[in-house]
């Protein structure tokens, strides 16, 4: 146990230089873990591994049997395109098109459970949940759209079962951090996660719900264009929402050797600071997956996620006018700029599939590949000369470890 400990401490530090993740509904995530997300993303009712059972219920910790020690790492790959008609200076930026320049990149995620006594179950896990951005430096005419957003969890978490039902808690511990071109502002917060579970036959169900939690990043854009001579030197504060999180999930195991799980999420977008200031809307997450354990050492998983794009289109807006964000008056052009080229978490659905390999009672070796098909916005002004537009889509590569102990 004490080596596992250490493992976590070492792999936790790791997690933390690793937070430039680039997610997927809105900017979250679809799940954490190799076995999850080659399941859609779900996990609610009938989690596989110590990870994805404190992302996407806590509760479902009472199912993990003995201890063990989860480490993934996942690749993502996104391809992030703009096309931008202004005519110079209407509107500052001039025409051009291109390719976020941003390479695919890697974040890990880590999570152990344990037993802690009768009925009760233990465990800690820490992930990049969400981020996004884009690279348009030496693309973009001014070179200024440059933008990075990211969110690690650490989360200890404790389940308690009696009987059939389950019972659990984690405390969020956020770092979040965020880049708009104008250097680094990063800050913390703390948020709680509860859920709950029950086993009827070869039925489990489960239930979560997600506190809200804000962040006030500090000196982090000029978002009302005031310049070096206003406070800050020009830079304004933005407060950023990891939005409230309500889930239900359900699980059948009654078929030989297969499992079908559902989940279904509701992203409370509309009513996070920074998003909804924003103009993004409210998503409701469906994941579906299925698992077969095809021989006694290899599985198969497969699943689908949807939803709906967040970021609300703004048709014949006025380039001229301006927009009210936290307080601040935000030139209208730039507004939209700011949000449909600089944020466009647009895609929708997702395609994933997955397979496990277990070498050894104590070893398993887990892989997960996700497609997240490709979605575009496009937006022009009131007088029809003005258009802007960006095209998203992903794949991502999952690889984890889990060690039985």
């Amino acid at each position: 146990m004490k080596k596992s400990v250490n493992l976590f401490a070492a792999a936790f530090v790791i997690t933390g230089l690793s937070l430039n993740v680039f997610a997927t509904n809105g900017d979250n995530m679809i799940g954490v873990g190799p076995t999850s997300r080659a399941m859609g993303g779900t996990g609610m009712a009938a989690p596989q591994d110590a990870i994805s059972a404190i992302f996407n219920n806590p509760a479902g910790l009472s199912q993990i049997e003995g201890s063990q020690f989860n480490f993934a790492g996942t690749f993502f790959s996104p391809e992030v395109k703009a096309t931008v008609v202004s005519p110079a200076p209407a509107a500052g930026v001039g025409n051009w098109s291109a390719k976020s320049q941003d390479e695919g990149y890697a974040i890990p995620a880590i999570g152990i459970a344990t037993p802690a006594g009768e009925n009760l179950t233990f465990g800690i896990a820490a992930y990049g949940v969400s981020g996004m951005g884009v690279d348009y430096r030496n693309k973009d005419v001014n070179g200024k759209m440059n933008t990075k957003v990211s969110v690690m969890k650490f989360v200890p978490a404790l389940a308690y079962k009696r009987g059939a039902f389950s019972y659990g808690a984690g405390l969020d511990i956020d770092y979040q951090a965020a880049d708009f071109g104008k250097g680094l502002a990063h800050n913390y917060a703390f948020g709680l996660r509860a859920g709950a579970g029950y086993e009827y036959g070869k039925w489990a169900f489960g239930v979560t719900y997600v506190t809200p939690q804000n962040v006030k990043h500090e000196r982090v854009y000029d978002f009302d264009g005031e310049g070096a001579g206003a406070a800050y030197n020009g830079y304004d504060a933005l407060k950023l929402e990891n939005p409230a999180q309500y889930g239900a999930g359900v699980a059948y195991k009654g078929l030989d050797k297969w499992l079908l799980s559902a989940d279904v999420k509701y992203v409370d977008w509309a009513n996070a600071d920074g998003y909804s200031d924003f103009d993004w809307e409210s998503q409701t997450v469906i994941g579906l997956g299925v698992q077969n354990k095809t021989t006694d050492k290899l599985t198969l998983r497969a699943g689908w996620n949807y939803g709906k794009n967040p970021l609300k289109k703004h048709a014949a807006f006025n380039a001229m006018g301006t927009t009210d964000v936290q307080g601040m008056a935000m030139n209208t052009f730039n507004y939209e700029y700011f949000r449909i080229i600089g944020f466009p978490g647009v895609v929708e659905h997702h395609i994933t599939l997955g397979a496990g390999y277990e070498f050894s009672p104590k070893f398993t070796l887990n892989l997960g590949y996700k497609k997240a098909l490709a979605k575009s916005i496009s937006e022009t002004d009131s007088s029809g000369a003005i258009s802007i537009k960006s095209e998203l889509s992903e794949t991502a590569y999952d690889m984890g470890l889990t060690f039985k102990f």
